[in-house]
């Protein structure tokens, strides 16, 4: 029986919190706000919890599971992960289980019974699952010690990953009001938590809100000019051998990016809805299991992805929203090693997302809000701030404490400032341009028309519609096509330009008055030549789920480094024969230490962070073998 005895007074409670997180998941310390929001759920109260990823937002309803009579009821739309979820829990020990679709008659009647007689710790269900009677029959029939509803930023119709089955879990609290309930998301604006809590019916519960901050990323946002090469670029100078995660908007563009990086020699996989189930599952698993492969995907690949040692995330597209972005990099880093959040971002992405709202099914209040969304990205990408600080912003957070408001020195405007410029005149003549289309053919066009007329090229086009014969016709060569473009983009960000139509043409808004009458100043940024970063930074400490023990090191000793890499090699053995994942048998992360540390004993071993009484039970032989051979 793996659950703690929780009777008694609180400090009865700590300590059976406490000896849980060391005797099965390895740490001597809580971190942050995990503590507080633990002991509040172990003894009964309901939870809103927010935290980044890689934050350590699983123990916080984990540990009640484990403390508290009965089982862990874990509601999550991650159907294709839940095996490896439970997995992972029981190489910890823990008694996991899980029902949705992908199992059949008798697995399901197994996992029912296990339930019933108690003999499960968590059990994992899909939101759908609740919509049955069987299964809320199958609920009253056992004992629920906590419901945790993952992933709780997809109640939000106004979020990044709606899921309309969310909108029922409110009954949870009606059916099961004495059963404790936690909510958890690691994105959320404030008008986010607010649905969060109003739709859930979590009025009553305790909010914990950690930073968001996640100080191991290297957020950086480079112009689009061509982008596979420039991703290319950026995984063989920086990346070469990680495994990350590459974003497109289409299909089409995972399929062709997938293509080009295998020709170049790093192995890819696509993945997205258009791919038959086997396939995607099939590319899922291989890169849980699999070191340094990289995935080219849509948003349909990454949400409850727990790998812990991926080390980059690109982006070749523009995300819909800051939450989707944050949401997105944060896959990256989740052992709190160095790890980088790339985005190359160009004119092109913002006509295309806008045309996708404007043809989109949503009704007028839904375009406006996604309108709202794709603002705040686009000034995002063109701030001449911190991008760090600006990303915190967002979620109504200021810098951790001991950090520079106007610097982390981990982001690309942070690392090399951008220069500004007195952009008002340019300005001028781009919004000159717009008006003179207007009044005098009659007509709206997109950039690369404007473009072609400030240069003054003769272009068919221009021809065709007697553009030459402008007064603006020629007026802008002191800037070359990148800069127009670059000037048009910031313009967009600013408000002074907006995109109309499915054709992207671009009108004047409300505020383009100002600057053609000259009583507004235009400051822009310039675009940064292309420059290799340094390798990102750790944050002291960010490694682990709980803390206590000591941080794994950001580089390893050089001495170390042929340890780890045997260590590595013996981890890819074990996982090979248990077909699991290898990061469920040790995070990279704990590796290190061990290579650090080079512990000669089992007790020693079990010092190090991440090594639970299971897995020292399990592994510790193997490793000390390995650390003699």
């Amino acid at each position: 029986m793996l659950q703690e005895s929780a009777e008694g007074s609180g400090g009865a409670s700590e300590t059976a919190t406490l000896r849980v997180l060391r005797r099965v998941f390895g740490y001597d310390a809580f971190r942050g706000q995990q503590e507080a929001a633990i002991e509040h759920v172990t003894s009964g109260g309901d939870a809103v919890v927010l935290m980044p990823t890689g934050g350590g937002k699983s123990l916080c309803y984990q540990i009640p599971a484990l403390v508290r009579p009965g089982t862990g009821v874990v509601i999550s739309p991650l159907i294709a992960l839940m095996q490896d979820q439970v997995d992972a829990l029981r190489a910890l020990g823990v008694r996991a289980g899980f029902i949705n679709s992908t199992l059949d008659f008798d697995q399901r009647r197994v996992v029912e019974a296990e339930f019933l007689a108690g003999e499960l710790d968590l059990l994992y269900l899909a939101p759908e699952r609740l919509r049955l009677e069987a299964t809320t029959a199958l609920l009253e029939r056992g004992k629920v010690s906590v419901f945790a509803i993952d992933e709780a930023h997809c109640v939000a119709q106004w979020g990044h990953d709606f899921r309309p089955d969310y909108l029922n879990l409110s009954m949870l609290g009606e059916r099961w009001p004495d059963v404790p309930r936690i909510a958890l998301t690691a994105t959320a604006t404030r008008a986010t938590h607010q649905e969060i809590v109003q739709r859930l019916g979590l009025e009553g519960a305790r909010d914990f809100v950690a930073s968001f901050d996640r100080p191991n990323i290297q957020y950086r946002i480079v112009p689009k000019r061509d982008p596979k090469k420039q991703l290319l670029r950026f995984l063989k100078e920086e990346h070469q051998g990680d495994a990350g995660i590459v974003y497109c908007l289409s299909r089409n563009a995972v399929e062709r990016t997938a293509e080009f990086l295998c020709a170049q020699g790093i192995e890819a996989v696509p993945y997205h809805a258009g791919l038959d189930a086997g396939t995607r599952a099939a590319h899922q698993s291989r890169f849980l299991r699999e070191e340094g492969l990289v995935v080219v995907a849509t948003i349909a690949f990454g949400m409850g992805i727990d790998k812990p040692d991926v080390r980059f995330v690109a982006h070749l597209d523009l995300p819909k929203s800051v939450e989707g972005y944050y949401q997105e990099t944060g896959r990256a880093g989740r052992d709190g090693l160095p790890s980088t959040a790339w985005l190359a971002y160009g004119l092109q992405d913002v006509v295309q997302q806008r045309k996708l709202i404007e043809s989109g099914e949503g009704d007028p209040a839904f375009q406006r809000r996604a309108r709202m969304h794709l603002d705040a990205m686009l000034s995002l990408c063109e701030t001449v701030r911190c991008r760090r600080g600006q990303l915190l912003a967002y979620f109504g957070q200021e810098p951790q404490e001991g950090a520079a408001e106007t610097s982390c020195g981990n982001c690309d405007t942070c690392m090399t400032p951008p220069e500004s410029w007195d952009g008002t005149v340019p300005a001028q003549k781009v919004l000159s341009t717009v008006v003179r289309l207007k009044r005098e053919r009659g007509q709206k066009f997109g950039s690369g028309q404007l473009v072609d007329i400030l240069l003054g090229r003769k272009t068919a086009k221009v021809i065709q519609f007697d553009h030459d014969a402008l007064s603006v016709f020629g007026i802008g060569t002191e800037l070359g096509e990148a800069e127009w473009r670059s000037v048009i983009r910031q313009l967009i960000a600013q408000g002074l330009l907006e995109i109309e139509g499915e054709h992207g043409t671009l009108v004047l808004t409300e505020t383009s008055g100002t600057v053609l009458r000259g009583e507004r100043e235009v400051p822009l940024r310039k675009d940064p030549a292309p420059v290799k970063a340094p390798r990102p930074a750790a944050a002291a400490g960010s490694g682990a789920r709980g803390g206590g023990k000591g941080a794994a090191p950001v580089d390893l000793p050089e001495e170390a480094r042929p340890l780890f890499e045997a260590l590595r090699a013996w981890r890819t053995e074990q996982a090979r024969e248990q077909g699991v994942p290898p990061y469920i048998v040790f995070h990279d992360a704990t590796l290190r230490e061990i290579a650090v540390r080079r512990p000669s004993t089992l007790e020693e071993l079990g010092t190090v962070p991440g090594v639970g009484e299971k897995k020292l039970a399990t592994y510790g032989e193997g490793v000390l073998a390995a650390l003699a051979a």
